[in-house]
C-alpha cells in the first residue's frame, strides 16, 4: 500500500541532516553526548523502520512515494526482501554505536600518540605498549591532558558523523524504488566508509581505502552502466516501470544488463575472483566499522541480484538461464573463502575470509531456482548478520584487552574473559548452523531449497554443487571451532595473566546479539513469514521458482499444486510441525519428495 506518512523518509534522512550537528557538538561538549545523540538518532529511526512492519501480512508491503522530476517517483518501500534487510541495517548499527565508544577511544588516542611522537609503530606493537592492561586498570581512569580530550573530541565527532551517513546510505539502499535513486544511496555508503577506514584504520590505511574505493567504485560504475540500459530500454526508472516493461528489452540487451548486475553486486559480495578488496579492508578498518561493512554492507550486493535481477527483469529466461551460474560461484566462494580461513593467524584476518565464504552461501541460496532456496539466503543474510557481528566483536574485545589479534600470542582467555567466550561461542554456533540459533534455520531452508533444485532438474551440475555446499558446512566448522580453541582454551601466555573480561558497552551489546540469534532460532517466522511471500509472488503464475506449499503436522503433500499466494499456511514457528513436506514443481506433482 502507498501511505501519506512519512516514517520512512524520517528514518532515512534523520542520520544525514543530524551527522554535522554530531560533529560540531562533539567538538564542543565531548564524548558522551556525541555517543549518546548518535544512538539516540539510530534507536528512534531504527523504530520509525519497524512501525510500518507491524500488521502487515506475509505479502504485503508498504511504501511512500514522492514526485521527483523526469527520473520518476522518489519512493521507499517495505516488503519481503526490504524488512528483513532494512531492521537489520539499522538495528545492528544502533548497538555499534555504544559498542564503539570503548573500542573508539582507544583507537584515537593511539593514534593521538602515533602522531605526537611520529612513531611508525605496527597496530598490535604499538597498542600493547601503550595501552595492554598489564596492570588490570579500566581504561577510563586513564587521566588526560587538555589536548588529549580536544583530540579525542574532535576525532569521535568526525567518527560519528560518518558513521550516521554510512547507516543512512544503506538504509536507503535497501528501501529504493527507483533505479537512479537506487544508485545515489549504492554510492553514498561508498564515501563515509572510505573515509572511516583512511582516518581510522590500522596497518597502511591509506592504501586499504583506496584499494577498498576502487573495487566498490569501479563495480558500481558497471552496475550503473546495466541500470541506465533497464531505464532507457523500458522507459522509465521506477521498479514498476521497469517490472511492467521487461519484455520490451531486445534479447541481445539480456546478456549484457545481466552481466552487468551480476559483476556489479559480485564486487559488493566480494565473491570468488573479485574478492580481493576484502580481507586488508576488513583487517585493516576499525573494528566497529569492520562489524557493519562485513554484517550489513557485504550482503547488500544479494540483496540488489533479487531485488534487481530477479525481480525487475521478470523473464523466466532471464533468471533460469544464468541460475546455474550463480550456483557454481556460490559453491566456488564457500569453499575458497573456508579453505584461506583455515590458514590465517590474524583473528580478524580469519573472519574476513570466513565472511567471503558466507558470502559464497548467499549466492548459493540465489542460484536455486526455489522459494525456500531464495527465501534462506535472505535470512541468511540476517543470520550472518548476527553471527558474525558477535565474532568481529569478539575479536575488537580481544584487541581492546590484550592489545593483539595474533592468535599465536593468544590462549587460555576463556577463564579471564568468560562473557566474551561464551557470546563468541553463540556467534560461532550461528555461523555453522547448529540448533538453537538463527544459523541453523537459514542453512536448513537454504539446503532444502537447494536439494528440492537438484532433484526436480536432476542436473549432474546442481547435484555435486549441492554435495560441496553441504561438505563445506563442514570446514566452516573446522575454522570456527580452530580459532575459538587458539583464542580462547590453552596456557594463558605470562604477559595475559592480568587480563579480563571488556567493559559493561562491549559486553551488553554482544549480549543483545547473542539474544537475537537465540530469538529468531527459535521464532524464525518473525522474518520468515514475510520472506517467502515476497518470494513467492516473484513468479506466480509459472514454474520459475519451485513453489512450496507446507501441511504442518500431515506429513501429506497437497494434492494440488501451489502457484504462490500461501504464505500463511508456511510456519517456522519454534521448530513445531515437521517434519514439513514440500511439493515441487508443477511438473513432478505426481511424484512429490518428502526432505
Amino acid at each position: 500500500m502507498v501511505d501519506s506518512s512519512y516514517y520512512l523518509m524520517v528514518a532515512t534522512f534523520m542520520p544525514l541532516i543530524l551527522s554535522p550537528v554530531v560533529y560540531f557538538l562533539g567538538k564542543r561538549k565531548g564524548i558522551n553526548i556525541t555517543t549518546w545523540l548518535t544512538f539516540g538518532t539510530l534507536a528512534i529511526s531504527t523504530v520509525l523502520v519497524i512501525i510500518p512492519c507491524i500488521g502487515l501480512g506475509s505479502g504485503g508491503s508498504y511504501q511512500e512515494v514522492f514526485d521527483w522530476s523526469q527520473l520518476g517517483h522518489f519512493g521507499l518501500k517495505l516488503d519481503g526482501l526490504s524488512i528483513p534487510f532494512a531492521i537489520t541495517i539499522y538495528l545492528l548499527s544502533t548497538i555499534i554505536v555504544i559498542y564503539s565508544k570503548p573500542y573508539m577511544i582507544r583507537k584515537i588516542l593511539l593514534q593521538y600518540e602515533q602522531l605526537k611522537s611520529s612513531s611508525n609503530l605496527e597496530m598490535n606493537d604499538a597498542e600493547s605498549e601503550l595501552y595492554s592492561n598489564k596492570d588490570g586498570k579500566s581504561f577510563s581512569s586513564l587521566v588526560l591532558s587538555t589536548d588529549q580530550k580536544s583530540y579525542l573530541n574532535s576525532q569521535l565527532g568526525l567518527y560519528y558523523s560518518l558513521y550516521l551517513v554510512f547507516a543512512m546510505g544503506m538504509l536507503g539502499t535497501v528501501l529504493a524504488t527507483n533505479l537512479f535513486e537506487f544508485y545515489v544511496f549504492f554510492e553514498l555508503m561508498l564515501v563515509p566508509s572510505f573515509f572511516l577506514i583512511a582516518f581510522f584504520g590500522y596497518g597502511n590505511k591509506k592504501r586499504t581505502s583506496l584499494m577498498f574505493f576502487f573495487w566498490a567504485h569501479v563495480g558500481a560504475v558497471i552496475l550503473l552502466l546495466g541500470l541506465m540500459a533497464m531505464g532507457f530500454l523500458t522507459g522509465g526508472f521506477d521498479y514498476d516501470t521497469v517490472r511492467a516493461n521487461a519484455s520490451q528489452i531486445p534479447q541481445a540487451w539480456i546478456a549484457v544488463i545481466v552481466a552487468a548486475l551480476i559483476i556489479g553486486f559480485g564486487v559488493k559480495l566480494a565473491a570468488f575472483l573479485v574478492h580481493v578488496w576484502l580481507p586488508d579492508t576488513y583487517t585493516d578498518a576499525p573494528t566497529p566499522i569492520s562489524v557493519l561493512i562485513s554484517s550489513a554492507m557485504t550482503g547488500i550486493g544479494a540483496y540488489g541480484l533479487i531485488r534487481i535481477w530477479i525481480e525487475l527483469l521478470s523473464g523466466p529466461g532471464n533468471y533460469t538461464d544464468y541460475s546455474i551460474y550463480i550456483t557454481i560461484w556460490g559453491v566456488a566462494t564457500m569453499i575458497y573463502g573456508g579453505a584461506m580461513a583455515l590458514m590465517q593467524k590474524d583473528i580478524k584476518r580469519v573472519l574476513a575470509y570466513s565472511s567471503i565464504s558466507s558470502m559464497g552461501y548467499l549466492l548459493f541460496g540465489i542460484g536455486s531456482e526455489s522459494v525456500l532456496g531464495l527465501s534462506g539466503a535472505i535470512f541468511m543474510y540476517v543470520t550472518h548478520a548476527l553471527g558474525k557481528g558477535l565474532l568481529f566483536m569478539m575479536a575488537g574485545s580481544v584487541i581492546l584487552q590484550t592489545g593483539t589479534r595474533n592468535m599465536d600470542k593468544l590462549g587460555g582467555l576463556g577463564g579471564k574473559m568468560p562473557y566474551t567466550a561464551v557470546f563468541a561461542m553463540i556467534g560461532g554456533l550461528t555461523i555453522i548452523g547448529v540448533p538453537i540459533t538463527s544459523g541453523f534455520m537459514s542453512e536448513w531452508v537454504l539446503f532444502n531449497g537447494a536439494l528440492q533444485d537438484a532433484v526436480v532438474n536432476w542436473s549432474a551440475v546442481k547435484a555435486v554443487s549441492f554435495a560441496l555446499a553441504i561438505t563445506t558446512t563442514i570446514l566452516t566448522s573446522a575454522y570456527i571451532l580452530w580459532m575459538y580453541k587458539r583464542i580462547f582454551y590453552g596456557i594463558t601466555p605470562e604477559t595475559l595473566k592480568n587480563v579480563r573480561d571488556s567493559s559493561k558497552y562491549v559486553l551488553v551489546t554482544m549480549g543483545i546479539l547473542a539474544s537475537l540469534t537465540l530469538v529468531l532460532g527459535l521464532y524464525p517466522d518473525l522474518f520468515y513469514k514475510p520472506i517467502i511471500g515476497y518470494v513467492e509472488s516473484l513468479y506466480p503464475d509459472s514454474d520459475v521458482l519451485i513453489p512450496v506449499k507446507i501441511t504442518p503436522g500431515t506429513g501429506q503433500v497437497n494434492d494440488e499444486p501451489t502457484n504462490t499466494t500461501q504464505a500463511s499456511n508456511v510456519a517456522f514457528s519454534g521448530g513445531t510441525d515437521y517434519p514439513r513436506t514440500y511439493p515441487l514443481a508443477k511438473s513432478q506433482v505426481d511424484h512429490p519428495t518428502t526432505f
